[in-house]
């Protein structure tokens, strides 16, 4: 009786939580500009923080002593947020940005490794920091930069409903009709079943979004099938990473949810990869 009220206890604040998050995802890129870099920027570092705690934890557990300089990954993340909201941002422009973060990932390790006399961490220093800039910072540079676009509007709405109706097809499903398992070592409550569903309300989503804001059926129902089956790639993602550090959650800043990360895993490969194909469709 009493796990059955915490559960129903868990699910409301599930609830209230994702209808506010909904609220303020939509109303940024509503207005667009400056509202919609700033939610963004603040999700992105939310997340790229709880990223680097994993690998902190992670390096920790299998180096004593080893620790990450996530400083050179907020500062050059912030650079490439900001970079977003040039409109003559050039990619060699963006290398540029990811090279001189490797940069400031050495010149930290040699001042270390001076002041320590010998002790420094630079190769998985280097390598955790940029992955970190590369899987967080970037899709969500993306997602500013789609805002742009002469209906981005309405992309960026289909984009986010569309993600949202994959997890709310995979959780239903799963919950159903889940009995083969789709990747017990990685996240053991994942099926088959559920996998096909959250594909299904995707597209779904993604139906009612070109005809409810007129758009042009290609290329824009690739982005249903992107987050129908990227989105889950990219939970899983997320899965693999918390169980390897050996954590159930990457926060807990979103009541019901966990943390930033575990809340907006799937829109990570979602918004790159939108970004990526609709630039060389339209381009």
């Amino acid at each position: 009786m009493a796990d059955s009220r915490a559960e129903k206890n868990e699910l409301r604040l599930r609830a209230l939580s994702s209808v506010g998050i909904v609220a303020v995802i939509l109303g940024a890129v509503y207005y667009g500009g400056y509202a919609w870099t700033l939610v963004a920027a603040i999700i992105a570092m939310s997340s790229l923080a709880e990223y680097y705690a994993l690998v902190n934890k992670f390096t920790g557990m299998k180096r004593k002593g080893a620790r990450i300089s996530p400083g050179v990954g907020y500062i050059f993340s912030l650079v490439f947020l900001l970079s977003a909201l040039q409109e003559k941002a050039q990619p060699i422009v963006l290398a540029m940005i990811l090279a001189l973060c490797v940069c400031g990932v050495f010149v930290v390790e040699i001042i270390r490794r001076q002041l320590t006399r010998g002790e420094s961490y630079a190769l998985q220093n280097a390598g955790a920091v940029i992955s970190g800039v590369l899987y967080v910072t970037v899709p969500w540079v993306c997602m500013i930069m789609l805002r742009d676009y002469a209906f981005g509007r309405q992309l960026l709405m289909t984009l986010f409903f569309c993600t949202w109706g994959c997890d709310v097809g995979a959780y239903i499903g799963g919950k159903l009709f889940g009995t083969v398992k789709l990747c017990e070592y990685v996240s053991p409550g994942k099926t088959v079943q559920g996998f096909v569903a959250g594909i299904i309300g995707s597209l779904i989503m993604n139906a009612l979004c070109i005809y409810s804001f007129s758009l042009p059926t290609y290329p824009l129902i690739l982005i249903g099938f992107i987050c129908g089956i990227f989105g889950q790639v990219g939970d899983l993602a997320e899965s693999l990473i918390k169980r390897e550090a050996g954590q159930k959650d990457s926060g807990r800043v979103i009541p019901g949810h966990g943390g930033m990360l575990d809340r907006f895993d799937s829109i990570l490969f979602n918004g790159l990869l939108t970004y990526l194909v609709l630039r060389v469709l339209l381009s």
